[in-house]
């Protein structure tokens, strides 16, 4: 009976030191789990006295700055239709020289091609011979009417002989004026002075953006030979939102820089607001007089530009109290050291040495002027918090080092 009742207590006594270790190795398994948590989540660095005064760190807190608001909008330079021109020609031909290249800039008048054709000549020669008929015919009126006054002509005669004077004058007149637009002086024009081209000229100064023909083509009268563009009109045509709209004022300054080049900085002018919405893209077209410096500009390019509005009063931080980490911006708030349970129960600091907690919060960077960026924080900040206003980033460098050592 004895021996049964040891037997008992001893499976007893197994089952509870087995139950024991099992709690406290989940236990363990709790907190180590609860420690990598915490250790991963972690947002928050601890510095002491020598360290902030080792890399420069000072406190402040956010300020309300009086900074220059802006909008950014996508744009594309733009000439006006009457600042652009085709060089053609009023009659077909085959070209016979070209005297300009892309990137030429012409005069009005110049000359940018000659065509040949041998319909020109013959014009040239009707132009002759109505000079000489014309002659004749006058000679006949003047004997008809000497005629008339002495009776001794009909008045029939005189009214056919003046309507031929004057129907070769008329016709004259016609090839003089065709003459004149192949852009031959008809004064020139002679038997041994018979010209088999003509030039095509620049209607406008400016620059050639296009050569369309070469050498030897045959150009009609519906083909240019080469494209100018009159580049001392452009403008810059911005495509702004909805919600932008009421921001935007006639005179307004633009700074803008080009796509492929957004290092060097234009300026441009607000002169007229669109009424319409563009496309399918809810945004309204904002024109800008381009002003200053032109060099590089060409009709096409794209640009990105910067609308300056009112000054207004925003929050805002030193550019040193920005950092950047996994393309976000952060600032570093000034926190209450944290506290651990021992236990025996009683809380001790978890520094002995005199420490400052940063803990680093998220936000979106607005205007930066004078030194100062204009702040949006994703979460709330508390009204007078303390925050690191220099050395953001040696703070954020700690905390990622604290990190991966824990790890």
């Amino acid at each position: 009976m004895k021996l049964k009742l040891n037997i008992i207590i001893l499976i007893l006594l197994s089952i509870f030191l087995a139950s024991c270790n099992k709690s406290e190795k989940a236990q363990e398994a709790n907190e180590k789990t609860e420690e990598h948590s915490e250790n991963e989540n972690s947002t928050t660095a601890s510095l002491t006295e020598d360290q902030m005064n080792a890399v420069g760190i000072s406190l402040g807190q956010i300020e309300m700055k009086e900074l220059t608001a802006t909008i950014k909008a996508n744009g594309a330079l733009s000439v006006p239709n009457n600042n652009k021109a085709n060089a053609t020609s009023l009659y077909g031909g085959v070209i016979k020289t070209l005297n300009v290249q892309v990137g030429d800039f012409v005069k009005k008048g110049q000359v940018i091609a000659t065509i040949a054709n041998p319909e020109f000549i013959q014009l040239q020669e009707e132009y002759l011979t109505a000079g000489s008929r014309i002659t004749f015919a006058e000679q006949e009126y003047r004997r008809q009417r000497e005629l008339f006054d002495n009776d001794a002509g009909a008045k029939k005669n005189l009214q056919n002989a003046e309507a031929e004077l004057k129907t070769l004058r008329t016709k004259r007149a016609s090839l003089q004026r065709q003459i004149q637009m192949m852009g031959i002086n008809p004064g020139s024009v002679s038997n041994r002075n018979l010209k088999s081209g003509l030039v095509v000229t620049a209607p406008i100064s400016g620059t050639i953006s296009n050569i369309l023909l070469q050498i030897g083509s045959y150009i009609d009268v519906s083909s240019p030979v080469a494209e100018i563009v009159d580049n001392s009109s452009l403008h810059l045509d911005l495509q702004v939102f909805e919600k932008d709209l009421p921001s935007i004022k006639v005179g307004q300054k633009i700074h803008f820089t080009l796509t492929n080049n957004p290092v060097e900085e234009y300026d441009a002018e607000v002169y007229s607001i669109g009424t319409a919405f563009e496309n399918q893209s809810k945004t309204i077209p904002i024109h800008c007089k381009v002003k200053g410096n032109k060099n590089g500009l060409i009709d096409g390019m794209n640009t990105t530009a910067v609308v300056s509005l009112n000054n207004q009063l925003m929050p805002a931080v030193p550019n040193t109290a920005i950092t950047s980490a996994d393309g976000k911006d952060y600032i570093f708030i000034v926190i209450a050291p944290k506290e651990e349970e021992h236990t025996d129960g009683k809380t001790q600091e978890k520094h002995n040495e005199k420490t400052t907690n940063f803990e680093r919060v998220e936000v979106v960077k607005g205007t930066s002027e004078m030194g100062y960026t204009a702040i949006t924080p994703v979460k709330s900040i508390p009204e007078g918090a303390k925050i690191a206003t220099k050395g953001a980033f040696f703070i954020n460098a700690k905390l990622t080092n604290s990190g991966e050592h824990e790890h």
